[in-house]
């Protein structure tokens, strides 16, 4: 299955083979390359997905207009896949662009998968990540955690090399897949600056005044970059439902993906119990 035929501003790709109406799904990053997705525990098999290449990653190349304003690509790709209501399977950063298509565009989302989201913006309930590291028993996990605060760099250079010592911490453990995952899929500074850039002052009263779509929120009991108690409080203030799963960091479909499989596709399958 491709999408290379679709008249669109920026690039779209299959993950799996199977066949029927596509979820979209948006990554993470924020515009981190979505070959990071890698088999998404082979959930694709099952569902047809087709990934979303923001504007800044290398495959659509140009600029992002803003997280906010980007929400019109999504349905774009809707459209070009003739998609009435869609569902939506974010991760990370790409949750934001999941929240706002749903709040911009209410009659076109159906429901949303948002994995281990990001959410320090949405709530204020403090973040416990300090207070889990007594249950982290990976000494490079816990040695980078002091990397999750620091202030993001001016450089290129600098970004990269911040993305590189972070990276321990945005899994349960530091193992060789996890090493091996860390360097799939590219980041730039630039893409990421203009991901926040144009968002409305509001953007958090506009979500929440906005008609909720099903959702399923997924944590991990283990993700440093979110916490647990704030990605609770954030599936809570969305009115969704809330799956955590176990000895799990960022990544879910790389660190527990039977569990990952499991809880995704049970939701999928769920949501389209009623179509034709």
């Amino acid at each position: 299955m491709g999408y290379d035929t679709l008249a669109l501003p920026f690039a779209v790709t299959a993950l799996g083979d199977a066949p029927g109406r596509p979820a979209i799904v948006l990554p993470g990053g924020p515009c981190r390359d979505p070959a990071y997705l890698e088999s998404f525990a082979e959930v694709g098999r099952e569902f047809p997905l087709a990934v979303l290449h923001p504007r800044g990653t290398p495959r659509s190349g140009g600029r992002s207009r803003g997280w906010w304003n980007d929400a019109a690509d999504v349905i774009a790709l809707a459209d070009a896949l003739d998609i009435d209501e869609v569902d939506l399977v974010a991760h990370s950063a790409g949750t934001r662009l999941a929240l706002a298509t749903a709040a911009r565009f209410p009659d076109r989302v159906r429901s949303m998968l948002l994995i281990t989201p990001s959410v320090a913006w949405f709530v204020e309930t403090p973040s416990d990540a300090a207070a889990m590291l007594a249950n982290v028993p990976d000494a490079a996990v816990r040695d980078a955690f002091a990397a999750l605060s620091e202030e993001p760099p001016a450089t290129e250079a600098g970004f990269h090399d911040q993305f590189r010592r972070q990276a321990p911490a945005t899994y349960a453990q530091w193992g060789e897949t996890e090493r091996a995952h860390a360097n799939v899929g590219g980041v730039s500074l630039e893409a990421a600056t203009a991901w926040f850039e144009n968002i409305p002052d509001d953007v958090v009263d506009r979500i929440t005044a906005s008609p909720r779509p099903r959702t399923l929120v997924i944590g991990g009991d283990r993700d440093l970059l979110t916490g647990v108690q704030p990605v609770r409080d954030y599936a809570e203030k969305l009115d969704a439902e809330f799956a955590l799963i176990s000895d799990c960091g960022h990544y879910p479909w790389i660190e527990q993906p039977t569990e990952f499989h499991r809880v995704a596709a049970s939701w999928l399958r769920t949501v389209r119990a009623h179509e034709a």
